[in-house]
């Protein structure tokens, strides 16, 4: 199991990176541990088990882990532990980038070639429901702010 004094007895902290204060392997003392996997995150080799840097970094500072750590300016390599924070799971979801296929630029709206307007849509309990269609993008984008805000006040109990 890695503890906190574990990561201290290997690793340095230096600007959002783990560097080794030990050689291993091929590995030289003063050499930014980890490497960055296709996914875009940076992983650490530790005892044969992969492990996400920035999980490290913040069981390195604060001697525990927590279920799901943010990246706050959503940079995956960005693991200074000022831009990590503890998250829940919900609201980890709502800090994803757009997806690759948004064609608005705007959180839940879409562009629906065959109305030929600006479509809102929020998921919720698994399901997709829809807030309509809208000529405006920015009415849209206002009816998507207050569809997102009312319904995590919902969850958050608020």
């Amino acid at each position: 199991m890695i503890t906190q004094k574990y990561l201290h007895s290997l690793f340095n902290y230096v600007d959002g990176d783990l560097v080794w204060k030990v050689s291993r392997q091929k590995v030289a003392i003063g050499t930014v541990a980890g490497y960055v996997n296709p996914n875009g995150y940076k992983y650490i080799t530790l005892d044969k088990k992969r492990h996400k840097a920035h999980r490290l970094v913040f069981m390195y500072h604060f001697g525990y882990l927590p279920k799901e750590i943010d990246h706050i300016d959503r940079n995956k390599l960005n693991n200074r532990i000022e831009n990590l924070q503890e998250i829940s799971h919900s609201d980890n979801c709502k800090n994803v980038g757009l997806k690759k296929s948004n064609t608005s630029g705007i959180p839940n709206v879409s562009f629906n070639k065959t109305k030929n307007k600006y479509q809102v849509r929020l998921r919720i309990n698994q399901k997709t429901t829809s807030f309509g269609y809208y000529d405006d993008l920015n009415l849209a984008e206002l009816v998507a702010i207050e569809a997102r805000d009312k319904h995590y006040r919902l969850l958050k109990g608020i």
